[in-house]
């Protein structure tokens, strides 16, 4: 959703690089190009007003021009700014002291509320709650047995005393399951209610009947993240007729321009507590302002990443396969490198792995070209063969390759691919474990350096004859020259990470995060 705003940003900081000083020109030259890209976005022109003149304010200051690398200070600048927009801090649920905890959603019809019912009953559940959700919305046609159906897809509790479809009083269900909540143990209610294609007063007043009979902690407003400039206007509307507590953000995996999640929190000053991206009951989560304002200038969410790993990954499993490289790596086989395998395609999405990355914005089409079923296939043909042949992928002759491909439905190259990337793989994951650092890569501080073979091979280079010939000497010192010139112009990987940042940083003064290192 936010790749536009990602590219124009990315191509504004790029012009900054390389400036040991930042005049006032350059300054609003930025700032109007930020303006622009804002505005394209769909961000409402308030809240552009308001980020512009902030970080307009700063640049101006001994802030920038006291900084040893004023650009890099000017995306700091932007980031901190973004993350003020976007709420400040992580808004957590209230959960009532004496249960149960109620939680209303409240939106226009077609936001998802529904749908999103159910994935914050599956969220609420990993959290070690027990959520009951709440089927208010007695007007849309099938909506209590789309609500059942949710409910039962994400493995929760579901009450619904009443048919819908135009029969029935939601006030009364609403009371009644807070009841019925108490006697059967539930700790939190979610409460649906229903949506209107437009506001209405009698969609308001509804609302606030019910909120008025059940007295809820949370009122969320779930607003569709693909409305643009409208949802800060429904926003307004609903803040003053419902009062609700926190916005929920629907359908951000869209391609709209994403403005609506930069504009509702400035806007009504209620933060955004969750984010829904996805069909699946497991694409949600809690919104978090500083993650979200990293990702847009192209910095990666890398604890997003990490915490997604911790609650896929099996840590007894985990520390198997690690004492298994720590020999050497002989005894990983196929299976193990097949449950790996596995285990990350539960993380979702490679893509959008891949995505949460830093620098991966730079590559973003190759990225979404990635096909996830090429994991499937890799599965495929693992699981035609025998567990001899798993155990030991050696023993794969041409006529044992030809039946695993027949029994996979590939051809005999992905076969011998995949035999030759398990050996690859296997060779490199056993370096890492043993404290090598990647074959190949150079060392990096926290995961070892790079192989003894490439170690040795650079002293080497240094001692290389030059010719007698006085002419040919000289070619060799030309063509030396421009490699060097070639080397030091390499682009983003020379410059530091996204936009610049850590400039001048090589291996030899990297440091990978702790999180990143305990999960690798």
């Amino acid at each position: 959703m936010f790749d536009t705003l990602s590219d124009r940003l990315a191509a504004t900081f790029k012009n900054l690089r390389g400036k040991g000083r930042l005049s006032e020109a350059d300054i609003d030259a930025t700032t109007r190009e930020i303006r622009i890209a804002l505005l394209e976005a769909d961000v409402a022109l308030p809240v552009v007003r308001a980020f512009i003149k902030q970080v307009k304010e700063r640049a101006l200051g001994s802030e920038v021009s006291g900084a040893l690398n004023p650009a890099q200070q000017i995306v700091k600048i932007v980031n901190e700014e973004l993350i003020a927009i976007l709420g400040g801090e992580t808004r957590r649920v209230k959960f009532a002291k004496n249960g149960p905890t109620v939680i209303m959603l409240a939106g226009l019809q077609g936001a998802g509320k529904t749908t999103l019912a159910g994935k914050l009953g599956h969220w609420l559940k990993q959290q070690k709650h027990t959520p009951l959700l709440v089927a208010c919305d007695l007007q849309r046609p099938n909506a209590v047995n789309q609500l059942q159906v949710v409910a039962e897809r994400a493995g929760v509790a579901f009450y619904g005393p009443q048919p819908g479809n135009g029969v029935g009083d939601p006030v009364q269900v609403a009371r009644d399951s807070i009841e019925y909540a108490k006697q059967k143990q539930y700790d939190v209610v979610v409460v649906d209610t229903a949506g209107r294609l437009g506001i209405d007063a009698e969609l308001m007043q509804q609302a606030a009947d019910i909120r008025a009979a059940v007295n809820p902690d949370e009122v969320l407003f779930v607003v569709d993240a693909m409305i643009g400039q409208d949802a800060v206007t429904t926003a307004q509307a609903f803040l003053d007729g419902v009062d609700f507590t926190g916005v929920v953000l629907s359908k951000l995996d869209g391609d709209a321009r994403g403005g609506a999640a930069l504009s509702v929190a400035h806007v009504t000053g209620r933060q955004i507590m969750f984010a829904s991206n996805g069909e699946k009951v497991d694409d949600f989560d809690a919104f978090h302002p500083d993650r979200m304002a990293s990702r847009i200038l192209g910095m990666g969410d890398v604890l997003s990443l990490i915490e997604k790993a911790e609650q896929t990954f099996s840590q007894a499993e985990a520390e198997k396969i690690a004492s298994k490289l720590q020999g050497g790596g002989k005894d990983f086989t196929l299976d193990d490198f097949l449950a790996q395998l596995e285990q990350v395609r539960k993380m979702g999405s490679i893509s959008k792995l891949l995505g949460m990355l830093p620098g991966m914005g730079q590559i973003r089409e190759q990225i979404n070209n990635i096909d996830d079923k090429d994991v499937d296939r890799v599965g495929a043909i693992i699981k035609s063969m025998t567990p001899a042949e798993r155990t030991d992928p050696k023993i794969i002759n041409g006529s044992r390759r030809l039946r695993i491909a027949k029994g996979s439905g590939v051809q005999v190259g992905e076969v011998n691919n995949l035999v030759e990337r398990f050996f690859e793989a296997r060779k490199m994951m056993s370096a890492m474990a043993s404290g090598k650092g990647i074959p190949g890569m150079p060392g990096i501080p926290g995961m070892g350096g790079g192989s003894k073979k490439s170690a040795k091979k650079a002293p080497a280079a240094k001692g290389k004859r030059k010719s007698g010939n006085p002419l040919k000497r000289a070619q060799e010192e030309a063509a030396a020259a421009e490699r060097r010139a070639l080397g030091a112009g390499q682009g983003p990987a020379q410059d530091g990470g996204a936009f610049g940042l850590g400039a001048g940083k090589g291996p030899a003064d990297f440091e990978l995060p702790k999180e990143f290192k305990d999960l690798l």
